[in-house]
This record gives structure tokens, C-alpha cells and sequence, in this order.
């Protein structure tokens, strides 16, 4: 690397990364654009930001997300590509982390397009100012809290207990159950007939019940040392209010427990990594089913002359959270008085556990109040949706 090219960098990030203009982006752009010698070196210093988002806390699927939020495609594109190249030179990470890498053309949340795989041709001072506002953002990013140490643990774990690492032991039998549950609540999603969609879900909470429970056994039968994981789940603008209200009551009647992030737009989830994922999967379902209830709900209201407004859709979604959650509730509670008493101490030392770990990551947090909700209709429509909502209680399980 030449004295210039670094020079080159140095001036255009003094230039532009600590200022918000766009005098100032557009003097750190022009400098880059006017020297091509120095792409090698800007490309080496973004994989710096990325691996100092990690030691700040952040995770691929996170970084993605507030760069989808904050910046645009061509930004995202950037990201994926030196999260991709960081990737190699970074340490031993564990399971959860690795999927957001090999998952990285699908990650953003629902309904969120793919991240295109190759970077557009452009002209380099375009490119050069995408490359300073993406930079920008990555070195504002805050601390957050470290979600790793566990799932780490739990690697070691797996292969202590099994014998084999996770890809040879646990993993993929999970995947297995995992995508027969997924494929049954999208076709409980996809169709119009209310009686398939409650056979399709009830038959994919039963499965998760299930592997919930057999995970809790093994853990035990087999002495292992397992830990809550924690992951970071988006909840997206708009109504983000309510979608973290509706999450949290997943969370809880899942054995998981749920502290939200306003200003950066998710909640974290800790608890034991079959709980988690069934929370993943019914908070997308459930969003899924919100709102197809909410356009029909809407559509009659226009038909009957009624103009439905945003509180309107406020107000829907704070009722269908309100309700669903207290379905949840009582599904849980049938659920924990059909286990056989040996479970019992088993489910709860979990609970426990998984208490102590949201303590730790999480020692003061606050409550909020439910705001915008005033729609009277809306609510009515949402506490119906959510009374058709395919939540179901689990089959008693022995």
C-alpha cells in the first residue's frame, strides 16, 4: 500500500465520516473517485467497521437490518459484500451466527426482497459517496449487548455430549423438524380454507410442543450443559408498538422472554434455542395472518362507507396482539397442566435459567404504554381476526 492511497483514505474519512453535510460527502467522494489505487485500502477499512459492529455486539442479520432501514439497496449490496469478505478472517463463531452468513441474500425480515448478489455498475463517484454514507453509519453504530457466549457454549456442549459437532449431531435432525414445520404453517398461510389452515398450524405447534419438550429430555438424560441462547428478532415500521407486543406474548408462552428496542427497530428473545425458533416461526406466521385479516377487515369497512384510517389499522393490530397473547396464555398454561409431574421440575429450572440470562444482559429496563389506540372498530376487527387466528392449544403431550 503507497503512502498516497492511505493518504487518500485518511483525508476522505476525515473529510466525511465525521460530518454530516453533503459538502462534506461529496469532498471525501471526490477525493476517493480521483484516486482508483486506493479502492484496495477503502475496501480493507470497511471490513475494520464490520468487524468492530461484531465486537460491539451487533450481528450479521443485525447489520443488514439497519442498513435495509436506514440506507438503500445499493448500500445493502455494499455491507453484504464485506460481510461476506470479513467473514473468513474472523473468529470461531456459533451455529445461529453462521446461519445469518450462509443466509445472507435472504436476510431483512418478512416480505423483505433478497439482497442482489453482484454490485451495479456505476460511476466511481456514486459509488465512493455509497461507500462513505455506509461507512458513516457503521462506525455510529452503539454497543450492544453480546448474544454469542452461549450459543458458543452450546456448540462445545453438543459435541461433548454427542460425540460430534453440531452439523454431525443435534442440527440436523432439528433442521428437519424445523422445515416440516415451516412448510405447514405457509400452507396454512397460503390457503382460503379456514378448517385446512387449523389442521395445518395445529399439526406445526404440536411438532414444535414436541421437539420443545424432547430437547428439554435430552438435555437432561444426557448431563449436558446447555444455556438460554438469546437472538434478535426485527419488528418493523409500521405499528412497531404492537408487532413487539404481539411478540412478546409468543415469546412468553414459548418458555421466552422478549426486551424491545425502539430506536433501533427489534426485540431480543432469550430462551433455549428449540423455544426461540418456534417463536421466529409463529410471530412470522402470525404477522403473516394479521395482516390478510386486516386488508379484509378494511376492504368491508370501505364497502360499508366507512374511510378506515391509520388509527384504524392501530387499533387493529393493538387488539389482535391483546387477544392472541391471551390465547397464548391459556394454551400455555392447558399445556403445562398436561405434562407428567418429572417434567415439571425440568421446565421450570429452564425458566429459571432463562430469567437469570435476560437479568444479565438486560439488569434495568422499562415498561411502555400502548399508544394510538382510539379506533373503536378497530379494535373490534382485531380482537375477531385474533379469535380466528390459528392458535390452538397443543395436544396433552405424555
Amino acid at each position: 500500500m503507497s503512502t498516497s492511497t492511505s493518504s487518500t483514505v485518511e483525508r476522505a474519512f476525515r473529510a466525511a465520516l465525521y460530518a454530516t453535510t453533503d459538502d462534506a460527502l461529496d469532498t471525501g467522494a471526490s477525493l476517493l473517485a480521483a484516486d482508483p489505487a486506493a479502492d484496495a485500502e477503502l475496501d480493507r477499512r470497511g471490513q475494520e467497521f464490520v468487524a468492530n459492529a461484531w465486537r460491539r455486539g451487533w450481528q450479521p442479520a443485525d447489520v443488514v437490518r439497519i442498513v435495509r432501514r436506514e440506507l438503500d439497496d445499493v448500500h445493502l449490496r455494499l455491507v453484504t459484500a464485506l460481510i461476506r469478505a470479513q467473514a473468513p478472517h474472523d473468529r470461531p463463531r456459533g451455529p445461529r451466527w453462521t446461519a445469518q452468513l450462509d443466509a445472507l441474500d435472504a436476510l431483512g425480515g418478512t416480505g423483505a426482497a433478497p439482497v442482489p448478489p453482484r454490485l451495479p455498475r456505476t460511476d466511481r463517484f456514486s459509488h465512493a459517496t455509497a461507500v462513505l454514507e455506509l461507512y458513516r453509519l457503521l462506525l455510529r453504530l452503539p454497543a450492544l449487548e453480546p448474544l454469542d457466549e452461549a450459543e458458543a457454549g452450546a456448540v462445545g456442549s453438543a459435541g461433548t455430549a454427542g460425540g460430534a459437532g453440531p452439523e454431525e449431531g443435534d442440527r440436523r435432525p432439528e433442521s428437519r423438524m424445523l422445515g416440516r414445520i415451516r412448510a405447514l404453517l405457509a400452507k396454512a398461510e397460503a390457503t382460503g380454507f379456514p378448517e385446512e389452515a387449523e389442521a395445518l398450524t395445529a399439526k406445526a405447534q404440536e411438532l414444535m410442543a414436541r421437539h420443545s419438550v424432547d430437547e428439554a429430555l435430552l438435555a437432561v438424560r444426557a448431563h449436558a450443559a446447555t444455556a438460554p441462547d438469546a437472538c434478535r428478532i426485527g419488528v418493523e415500521a409500521p405499528y412497531e408498538q404492537t408487532k413487539a407486543v404481539l411478540l412478546d406474548a409468543i415469546a412468553t408462552a414459548n418458555h421466552c422472554r422478549a426486551v424491545w428496542n425502539e430506536p433501533l427497530g427489534f426485540s431480543t428473545v432469550v430462551g433455549f434455542a428449540a423455544d426461540l425458533e418456534a417463536v421466529e416461526l409463529l410471530y412470522t406466521s402470525l404477522l403473516v395472518q394479521a395482516g390478510t385479516a386486516m386488508t379484509k377487515a378494511e376492504a368491508a369497512q370501505k364497502a360499508g362507507g366507512r374511510k378506515r384510517t391509520k388509527t384504524f389499522r392501530q387499533s387493529f393490530l393493538a387488539a389482535y396482539a391483546h387477544r392472541v397473547g391471551a390465547r397464548l396464555a391459556a394454551a400455555a398454561e392447558g399445556r403445562t397442566s398436561g405434562l407428567s409431574d418429572d417434567l415439571l421440575p425440568v421446565l421450570a429450572s429452564r425458566d429459571v435459567a432463562v430469567t437469570e440470562r435476560l437479568d444479565r444482559l438486560f439488569p434495568e429496563t422499562t415498561t411502555s404504554r400502548l399508544r394510538g389506540v382510539s379506533d373503536a372498530a378497530g379494535w373490534e376487527e382485531g380482537a375477531r381476526a385474533a379469535d380466528d387466528a390459528q392458535v390452538e392449544a397443543r395436544r396433552r403431550l405424555d
